[in-house]
């Protein structure tokens, strides 16, 4: 009896039960992949998802410092919370490629931000430092188009004497120009 001669529904059946047959033979073992890489990759993989989340939680609880600062007006509290933002920094160095670069620059200048506003100039400008040669000709913007790292730069004294003029070419807010021009001209009375 040939295929041709079966009744249609035995050749139905007999094309379905040859199916997976050609589709099994079809399929080839995979020879190249070793159970030791595909567990080291997944360790790997694991390792970086604990990192990230860990920057998570901490540039969260930052922020909450840095909001519960900002409520109180304490430089102790603003202090804290630079403490713990630089700290976030310092974890997720290892593996910075985890964690967005925006999002790190954010929680590194908010470091920054904090430690100035909490008085510890030396531990601000540190940090500045930290943040400039971690991220090299990058720079984030304040809601007025300025230019962090200018600001900081100028509210940090590392732009050296100022000469009529210097502000123009500067991405400075207009109010921190007026403050650091009102100082400068009582410090050279």
């Amino acid at each position: 009896m040939t295929l041709e001669t079966l009744p249609k529904a035995s050749r139905l059946r007999a094309a379905f039960l040859a199916a997976p047959i050609l589709f099994l033979a079809a399929c080839n073992a995979t020879t190249g992949s070793n159970p030791a890489d595909t567990a080291a990759f997944r360790l790997e993989r694991f390792d970086e998802m604990q990192r990230i989340n860990g920057f998570e939680q901490c540039s969260q609880e930052g922020l909450t410092l840095d909001s519960q600062a900002r409520s109180r007006g304490s430089s102790g509290a603003f202090l804290n919370s630079a403490r713990v933002l630089e700290g976030c920094i310092a974890e997720v160095s290892p593996s910075a490629d985890a964690v967005p670069e925006e999002e790190r620059m954010r929680v590194h200048a908010l470091a920054v931000v904090n430690y100035l506003k909490g008085g510890d100039i030396a531990a601000a400008r540190r940090t500045l430092d930290g943040f400039k040669r971690n991220y090299p000709d990058r720079d984030l913007y304040f809601g007025n188009s300025t230019s962090f790292v200018q600001t900081a730069e100028v509210l940090l004294g590392r732009t050296g004497e100022f000469r009529l003029g210097q502000f123009a070419s500067m991405n400075v807010d207009a109010a921190v120009k007026r403050e650091v021009r009102r100082v400068n001209y009582w410090k050279n009375k």
